[in-house]
């Protein structure tokens, strides 16, 4: 067994909590603050907005997060997997359009929905049905001027979406650098499905550079790979070319999610340790806090103040990664550590 944080650190501010886990959190320039919940525990709401006392409202409405009952998705979340505020300070939600990894996905359900915050509406609907494949779970997302990145958790490969075209266009279909290979642990243990078999996350975690040249991405239980965004965004560079650019970059451990500051620096999760690293561009590596309550820290989110926002959903507790026992302990929390470091402007605002 390894050795885990014993000690509570002070740096660590518990902000809101939870009866459900949630594995998202993003906030606007206003002070809102926003959240995801990805089914882990128990099917409902799936996006909300958090009142200054912690009441959970959902979001845009409660007819989003209420599931439609027939064969396709309509105006409704499918499997929320994730949301950020973008550059465009809209409220970008990423629906997986599968109800889990490894599941089959529901005609229509994999989706960019995109929220007007001034108006509280549904602006924006980008389809990601044509670069899905039947298990596709679209997991992440991340900007780069007219070009979003996502990737695919359950078919393994990397999307393009150029804004200016409406182009979807899907790469590294399988390559080693977008599948998982390796076997998840966290706190120490061995990750399995309800069946008993290991469990698997492919792409998941990705960031874009502060300069937009370059993405890192990787599967749950790395490594981190790079590989120079001119090369995703050309529609002419063959698939064996892109994937002649791919750099495995630095041995990560399974994590939750990642985060990136105005100099490059990384934050990522171990979730086998309950610490967040810092990683330099020069790919120096250091515990940023290590403590016991950072039981899978999932999506991170740095706002303008220089905080590090920090869910912790215990996903390693749940049934669909604890062999169909679930073992999370309620409350869930979302904490905030100061960092001192602002998002690049690419990212969010």
């Amino acid at each position: 067994m390894i050795g885990l944080p014993t000690e509570n650190d002070p740096r660590l501010e518990a902000t809101y909590r939870s009866d459900r886990a949630w594995s998202g959190v993003t906030t606007s320039g206003d002070g809102r603050v926003f959240v995801s919940f990805p089914n882990a525990d128990r099917p409902g709401v799936q996006v909300a907005e958090l009142s200054a006392s912690g009441q959970i409202v959902p979001y845009p409405d409660q007819a989003w997060n209420t599931p439609h009952p027939g064969p396709e998705a309509m105006e409704a979340f499918v499997q929320v997997n994730g949301l950020r505020i973008g550059p465009d300070g809209r409220l970008w939600i990423i629906d997986a359009g599968a109800p889990g990894v490894g599941s089959p996905a529901v005609p229509g359900g994999a989706r960019l929905i995109v929220v007007n915050l001034s108006t509280d509406t549904v602006s924006d609907i980008y389809d990601l049905g044509p670069i899905t494949k039947a298990r596709s779970y679209l997991d992440d997302l991340r900007f780069n001027g007219n070009h979003i990145y996502l990737t695919d958790a359950g078919e393994p490969g990397l999307i393009v979406l150029d804004l200016a075209t409406g182009e979807l266009r899907r790469l590294l279909d399988d390559h080693p650098s977008v599948a998982d290979q390796r076997p998840m642990y966290a706190d120490g243990q061995l990750l399995r499905t309800p069946d008993g078999s290991e469990a698997r996350v492919h792409a998941d975690q990705l960031e874009v550079s502060p300069d937009g040249r370059q993405l890192f991405y990787q599967p749950a239980s790395g490594p981190m790979s790079r590989i120079a965004t001119r090369w995703l965004d050309d529609p002419l560079v063959t698939p064996g070319e892109l994937a002649d650019q791919v750099e495995t970059w630095l041995d990560t451990p399974t994590t939750g999610g990642t985060a990136i500051d105005a100099n490059g620096v990384i934050y990522l999760n171990d979730a086998n340790q309950r610490r967040i690293l810092s990683i330099t561009a020069e790919r120096e590596v250091e515990t940023l806090v290590a403590d016991p309550r950072l039981v899978w820290a999932d999506a991170m989110w740095l706002d303008g103040e220089g905080d590090l926002w920090i869910p912790v959903p215990q996903l390693n507790r749940s049934a669909g990664f604890n062999g169909g026992e679930q073992a999370i302990e309620y409350p869930v929390w979302i904490y905030k550590m100061h960092v001192g470091a602002i998002p690049a402007a690419n990212d969010h605002r």
